[in-house]
């Protein structure tokens, strides 16, 4: 999980976007450099508070508020305490993701970080949210794939799922694992929408690919 904050660090130039909103996309691309120095809950927890301030001067613009939600949901991974502890960071995430979700309805990244969320709410406890949470996590990635057939981060929300899945019931993986492969060789081919989008997954990919060949 750490590393897979380590890949949202983009080396971009403040200049890139500009003409729309100079100062927005400076202090994004300032903000998301960050991401290389968080070592901790705190230092997440601050990260997030940063990006509350962007949220809350541009507020027409969704990504600040992916990027708190994201901050959120990587706290209740880390949180070693307990269940009400982790699903605290949740429910802020939540609120995030309703009002980002609101405000970019056909955004394919919104929906595969709700699958994130839902993913972070079923980690807490698989054996009493199985049930309900996996459906939640399958219907969010359809709405991003559906919205973005290529959208790699997408694609690994719905490997990652199907992963669990036949690990959890003893299935065979094999699938997964040349699904995987393909995710991964493609990864790189994926035109991002902006200096400032997500770029995080392709190392968790890479940890499937090893794993499959252990």
């Amino acid at each position: 999980m750490k590393r897979a904050i380590l890949l949202l660090c983009v080396v971009l130039s403040a200049t890139a976007l500009m003409g729309t909103n100079d100062t927005y996309y400076k202090k994004m691309g300032e903000t998301i450099g960050q991401f290389n120095s968080c070592q901790s809950i705190e230092d997440f927890r601050d990260q997030a508070n940063k990006f509350r301030v962007i949220a809350n001067v541009e507020t027409k613009e969704w990504l600040p508020l992916y990027y708190e939600a994201y901050c959120y949901i990587i706290m209740s991974f880390m949180d070693g305490t307990n269940a009400a502890s982790k699903d605290g960071y949740l429910d802020q995430a939540n609120t995030l993701i309703n009002k980002m979700v609101e405000m970019a309805p056909e955004e394919s990244e919104a929906y595969t970080l709700k699958a994130f969320y839902y993913t972070g709410r079923l980690v807490v406890n698989p054996p009493e949210r199985a049930q309900t949470t996996a459906p939640m996590i399958s219907a969010a990635v359809g709405k991003a794939l559906g919205l973005e057939p290529g959208n790699p981060r997408a694609m690994y929300m719905k490997l990652s799922n199907e992963l669990g899945t036949a690990r959890y019931f003893g299935s065979d993986t094999e699938s997964c694992c040349i699904k995987a492969q393909q995710l991964l060789e493609k990864w790189d081919s994926y035109t991002l929408k902006s200096p400032i989008h997500p770029i995080w997954g392709k190392d968790l990919v890479e940890e499937i690919v090893n794993s499959c060949g252990r």
